[in-house]
């Protein structure tokens, strides 16, 4: 049985995003970016995963593989958070109920461990992506 745990997922802009989309969305830089999740330490124990890990990331909405690594704001735990981008863009609504801008916050997500399967890069991600059917709202 695959170790996981539901958490409730956020999204925002980051300095460090903001420097790394001025160079290109396949570089290093911009993965090491936005291709994480920041967790609190107590849900990173309770997957059982090191810091810097690959994890799996799954929402009613896709699924994505970023990198798990510690959160820069909290104690939080529960809540994680992927800067915005095409990670994030894996796992939320495309709903923007006419505002222009996806519903970026309190997003359902389960996260399990991805032992060998890689972050992807942003050019990469997006060329596989294709586009999902709403979830039903329960």
């Amino acid at each position: 049985m695959v170790n996981s745990i539901s958490v409730n997922l956020i999204s925002g802009r980051t300095m460090m995003q903001g420097v790394a989309i001025e160079g290109h969305k396949h570089e290093e830089d911009y993965i090491k970016a936005c291709g994480i999740v920041e967790m609190d330490m107590s849900d990173l124990k309770a997957l059982h995963i090191y810091q810097g890990q690959n994890v799996r990331v799954k929402s009613a909405y896709g699924e994505v593989i970023v990198r798990a690594v510690k959160a820069t704001q909290g104690p939080h735990p529960g809540l994680v958070f992927i800067p915005m981008g095409p990670w994030a863009n894996q796992v939320t609504s495309t709903e923007t109920y006419s505002t222009g801008m996806p519903g970026y916050k309190g997003v359902k997500v389960t996260i399990e461990p991805a032992i060998g399967e890689p972050v992807l890069n942003g050019i990469v991600l997006l060329q596989k992506t294709t586009i999902k059917p709403e979830a039903k709202a329960e």
